[in-house]
């Protein structure tokens, strides 16, 4: 009867520390209005960094180190330009709309469950428009640390961020999209 016990404990107590870890990251989510932060980007084995503002609902503006490329998007559209080459998608046309879309984020995660195959992050694994997404959160702090997709040309894309900012005052035309030129 105490081996039945001591199981029933155990399950309960490991039900109970996901679903908090589900409830913070929800809360924090609810209460982000803006992240400002660093990454790293890796996609087909090509690495790259910079740093992003992303301001809910699904807008961001990237700058990307050691080159002239910026990733930005209004809400709407995104737009991806460098020196030599300026693109131009409808943003509900690839994944990074869902990343950016909070409270899609919030949904998904109310009834998915939690993976932890590693002690240092939550993450979460859904399919969507026929693509799966992992996104990625902190288990102490909570924060969103990064996710993996496919790209609009069906790469995989695995972003990680670290020095996370939350709730700054951003510049308000931070977000418009840049001119062709």
């Amino acid at each position: 009867m105490l081996k039945y016990f001591v199981i029933f404990f155990l399950i309960f107590v490991i039900t109970e520390i996901n679903a908090s870890n589900k409830e913070k990251i929800i809360e924090n989510l609810k209460n982000t209005k803006n992240l400002t932060f660093d990454f790293e980007q890796s996609i087909n084995e090509k690495t790259e960094k910079g740093n992003c503002t992303i301001e809910y609902d699904k807008k961001i503006y990237c700058k990307y180190l050691n080159s002239d490329k910026i990733l930005v998007s209004n809400g709407k559209s995104l737009v991806i330009k460098n020196l030599s080459s300026y693109y131009i998608y409808p943003l509900d046309k690839t994944s990074l709309n869902l990343i950016l879309d909070k409270n899609f984020l919030i949904n998904k995660i109310t009834f998915l469950e939690e993976e932890t195959k590693n002690t240092n992050y939550i993450n979460y694994n859904f399919f969507e428009n026929e693509s799966e997404i992992k996104i990625f959160f902190d288990n102490i702090n909570y924060n969103l640390i990064g996710w993996q997709m496919l790209d609009i040309y069906q790469n995989l894309n695995i972003t990680f961020i670290s020095s996370i900012k939350k709730n700054e005052n951003i510049k308000k035309n931070l977000f418009n999209l840049p001119s062709q030129n």
